[in-house]
């Protein structure tokens, strides 16, 4: 997992309507609750405090990968179904954006009132991270989002979030409690963000000098200023291009979603009558469940499970995602009453990509899958925010996004 890092994320513009949310809420919690069963619920704090695992969470579930609405669209969508179930799950996840950021430290006193863990001690680390966000880290973002995720056993993950409305970016931060010593030294395990203007991070370790001397730092030259910047960066448009995408990795999973190399794994044969569109869904699904952190310095290719609300890198195939997550729900109730075939095909899913991405070395023309996703689903029925493709019209508006919002004109919209 990074330690630090840097991912740019423009807005986004369009409606969140309400069966997308849901589905969305949906294929989280199950992704969520598999890590779980797999890993234990430390592992899942892990993966949520990873800004590069969290933005590929999105993608699978239908977020543009690179917007800066994943962190309310996902936390939002999926802390309803979370928190419903926190005494089984044995995770809670209080806060929100805008108004719901201040409630987290009187949501975390009444959970812990009800599970007997330490109130006092996670608000006042919800209260520190806010702070730490917001004054130590100087970088010109106004925090408008405080989510944080507790299990039962007291461990936590927090993610904030500021929006700088001058550059119309996003910044997003992420700790986690295992890997917070002090609030005032290296408390974060990721900040995502534009890489750009120089970063006052007091909070970083290579700062204790700037703190001793915070005066006179603050006058002197940006050199000396902590530049937190490691990471990916996204640029000012909505269209996923090829350097934004291991070809090699997604021209894996197409190559098993098309039945090419089924019939070589026996154990995956369960699978064999699977749609391409899903088990291309599932395959990119079983990774953010089952891949290592290494896997998701690449999330705009998590987009291409089920596509994206706002057409990017197609429009969302509505019955592959219903199919994918009642896959995923079939394996984790499954794996509850002791029949986990279901939730090992899964697993090895993952593996057999990965085999054949290290075998056969295919690439992906992602050009070519996009154009050629747009086409069917305009025949079968795509979606967008904007409701049901409308063939040779919504491809037009959706490529009104780079102009409307940033002046650029995309190309490759049409």
């Amino acid at each position: 997992m990074i330690s630090s890092g840097v991912i740019g994320m423009p807005l986004h513009f369009g409606r969140m309507p309400t069966w997308f949310t849901e589905r969305m809420g949906s294929l989280s919690e199950a992704v969520i609750e598999s890590v779980v069963q797999n890993y234990g619920k430390s592992e899942a704090l892990t993966r949520l405090s990873d800004p590069n695992w969290f933005q590929a969470l999105g993608a699978v579930a239908g977020m543009q990968y690179n917007s800066s609405g994943v962190t309310a669209a996902v936390l939002g969508s999926v802390r309803r179904k979370i928190n419903a179930r926190a005494h089984e799950l044995g995770l809670y996840i209080a806060g929100g954006k805008g108004k719901n950021a201040w409630r987290a430290p009187n949501q975390l006193e009444r959970h812990a009132d009800k599970t007997g863990l330490d109130g006092t001690a996670l608000i006042r680390s919800c209260n520190l991270a806010r702070r730490v966000d917001n004054n130590a880290v100087q970088d010109g973002y106004s925090l408008y989002q405080q989510h944080f995720i507790v299990s039962d056993e007291g461990e936590w993950t927090g993610i904030t979030q500021g929006m700088d409305t001058a550059s119309r970016r996003a910044r997003r931060y992420h700790m986690h409690s295992p890997t917070v010593r002090s609030f005032v030294d290296d408390p974060h395990t990721g900040i995502v963000g534009e890489r750009g203007q120089p970063i006052l991070n007091l909070a970083d370790s290579r700062a204790q000098g700037a703190r001793d001397h915070m005066v006179q730092l603050t006058q002197e030259s940006p050199d000396k200023v902590i530049d937190a910047a490691r990471g990916i960066e996204f640029g000012d448009h909505h269209e996923v291009q090829p350097g934004d995408v291991d070809l090699k990795r997604l021209g894996a999973v197409l190559a098993m979603a098309h039945g090419e190399e089924i019939d070589n794994f026996e154990d995956l044969m369960m699978l064999k009558g699977v749609g391409p569109a899903t088990l291309k869904s599932l395959a990119l699904v079983s990774e953010v469940i089952h891949g290592d952190a290494s896997r998701f310095d690449d999330p705009a290719r998590f987009s291409f499970a089920v596509g994206g609300k706002d057409g990017r890198p197609h429009p969302i195939d509505r019955a592959a995602l219903d199919e994918t997550i009642n896959h995923l729900q079939e394996s984790v109730e499954q794996s509850k009453l002791g029949y986990d075939e279901k939730s090992k095909a899964l697993k090895r899913l993952h593996r057999a990509t990965k085999q054949v991405e290290e075998a056969k070395s295919p690439e992906a023309d992602i050009e070519a899958l996009a154009s050629a996703e747009w086409d069917r689903l305009e025949r079968d029925g795509g979606h967008t925010f904007m409701g049901k493709v409308i063939p040779g019209v919504t491809k037009a508006v959706m490529g009104l996004q780079n102009s409307l919002l940033y002046g650029k004109r995309d190309d490759k919209s049409s």
